[in-house]
């Protein structure tokens, strides 16, 4: 069956926290969502697996399709691991104005990520081999006075420029040297 092969491919552990998630959040408005949010914010890689999705699937007697929907449809959602850190820049047409093409271009070189095709700049993301950092682009943060806007590790800087950012990836070096 495969209700015990998904089981199984989950240690007791994230068995335990899911069913602990999912009965959380059952019969709540937006009840996938917060289910989805919890176990990805949950995993030390920041994802969701195609085992805890299937085990939700199972438990919540959702379809595996409308989960994937789901996860798919929503930027906030990753199906691949995460970097420790976070660095999500704005490409919105203010930020773009104002320089974001060239912070995120910046970020590329100092994480050493291969460029990619003009086509790909509006929506990004990728994570250093070494999973310290994921780089992401956004739509629009809603930010747009602040713009260039970037996001590090959930905090939001306003009127970015390349000497700052670089400020504020020094600042996530200093900080993992220390915990080391």
């Amino acid at each position: 069956m495969a209700t015990t092969a998904v089981q199984s491919a989950l240690s007791l552990e994230e068995q335990a926290f899911a069913d602990r998630v999912i009965a959380a959040h059952s019969g709540k408005p937006g009840a996938l969502l917060g289910m989805l949010e919890n176990l990805q914010e949950h995993h030390p890689h920041k994802y969701l697996s195609s085992e805890i999705l299937e085990y939700v699937a199972e438990k919540t007697d959702t379809p595996l399709a409308r989960i994937y929907s789901v996860v798919t449809f929503y930027a906030l959602f990753n199906l691949e691991p995460q970097g420790e850190h976070t660095i999500c820049i704005c490409r919105g047409t203010a930020c773009h104005t104002r320089g974001s093409r060239n912070l995120l271009q910046r970020l590329r070189l100092e994480l050493g990520l291969p460029e990619e095709s003009e086509d790909g700049a509006d929506k990004l993301c990728v994570t250093t081999l070494d999973r310290r950092y994921s780089l992401r682009t956004v739509a629009c943060f809603g930010q747009c006075a602040l713009a260039p806007v970037v996001e590090v590790d959930h905090s939001i800087f306003g009127h970015m420029n390349e000497q700052a950012l670089h400020r504020e990836l020094e600042h996530l070096d200093q900080d993992g040297r220390k915990k080391a």
